[in-house]
């Protein structure tokens, strides 16, 4: 789930997703604004599977535990560590 595998592509596992999302955190964005930007992303790569919100929220998830991202004001920041 974390990591791929034999039965979980490369583009679904949650590190990977969690990637797309860092990339689009260029600057601080809205929850429903990140999903739209990560969604579009997606859509212009034809070999990419779908992404359900679900599995978007698990990677956000993934990345606060992590400390990759923060949530403020209902704002999610990329965390920059130094």
């Amino acid at each position: 789930m974390i990591l791929p595998t034999k039965y979980l592509s490369h583009d679904r596992a949650l590190l990977s997703v969690g990637a797309e999302i860092l990339v689009q955190l260029k600057e601080p964005r809205s929850v429903s604004e990140l999903w739209d930007c990560v969604r579009d992303d997606r859509e212009m790569r034809p070999t990419a599977a779908p992404l359900s919100f679900d599995w978007f929220v698990l990677a956000l998830n993934l990345l606060y535990a992590v400390s990759a991202i923060d949530y403020s004001k209902g704002i999610i920041y990329r965390e920059v560590s130094e």
